[in-house]
């Protein structure tokens, strides 16, 4: 599942670090909501797999996913973006904590090989140009015996998403001012925050949701509305995904029946 060329590097413009980071300047804040999200994206590994370890966060945004890391236990590690605007909330979330190294480099560009013990990236892979390129450049950032992590949209239990948002993402909001988005993003807010007092969906995905206040619901439908690629991944594609990469010992959760997280090790 990737648009590059043989020969050609990927276009890392593509994957709209732009338009995540205009989400993640209004939206910066901490909240228990976004903890319960990370906990349940990472599940896989326990929180005792993180006490003492390294960690290179992927596509970091605001370093939310680094901070949690840290509240797990994690010795420290590594956060990276391309956008400045994303850059400058982890830069101000880590001004005293020194544990964590907030860097401007890509996902294609991972210079580090055999480092660090946990390589994880929440969210970001389904919007890459090429996601098996970004996959490999992890594989290497890891330790051998290393765990290497991907939350990924899914397909499963998502076909109003895939059928009809995700075709008036691509038409319409991914082309809009990013002002004009978020306020349009209001309606559809509005929408489910309203459907789900009403008992709107059974699965776990919605039984979490009606715990979130407004403003979270508000700043989740806006990331959907605004990229300029999405891809909706079935759990054989999410799994071969990490093996192509080299990982051994691939494992998947179906997380609150909406998405998958993969995590594999990086052979010895």
């Amino acid at each position: 599942m990737t648009s590059t060329k043989a020969g050609l590097a990927p276009d890392v413009t593509t994957g709209s670090p732009e338009r995540f980071g205009y989400s993640w300047q209004a939206f910066a804040d901490l909240s228990p909501g976004q903890f319960e999200q990370f906990r349940r994206w990472t599940a896989l590994l326990r929180p005792e797999d993180w006490r003492g370890k390294t960690f290179l966060d992927v596509g970091c945004g605001g370093g939310r996913n680094s901070r949690w890391a840290l509240d797990f236990g994690a010795a420290g590690g590594t956060a990276i973006d391309v956008n400045e605007g994303s850059l400058s909330i982890a830069h101000r979330r880590f001004a005293d904590d020194r544990r964590v190294e907030v860097a401007f480099v890509s996902a294609y560009d991972i210079p580090w090989r055999d480092r660090f013990d946990i390589v994880f990236s929440i969210g970001v892979v389904h919007h890459l140009q090429d996601p098996t390129l970004a996959l490999q450049r992890m594989v290497q950032a890891a330790k051998p015996g290393g765990q290497v992590l991907v939350w990924l949209y899914g397909r499963e239990n998502n076909g109003f998403v895939v059928h009809v948002f995700d075709p008036l993402r691509r038409v319409v909001f991914a082309r809009l001012p990013l002002g004009l988005t978020r306020k349009l993003a209001f309606i559809p807010a509005t929408a489910l925050w309203v459907g789900l007092r009403l008992g709107l969906g059974r699965i776990a995905y919605y039984r979490m949701l009606r715990r979130f206040p407004f403003r979270h619901l508000h700043h989740i439908i806006f990331d959907h509305m605004i990229p300029r690629i999405a891809r909706y991944y079935r759990r054989d594609e999410a799994e071969a995904l990490l093996r192509n990469a080299g990982l051994q010992n691939v494992r998947l959760d179906w997380v609150n029946e909406m998405s998958w997280t993969a995590v594999g090790t990086k052979p010895g």
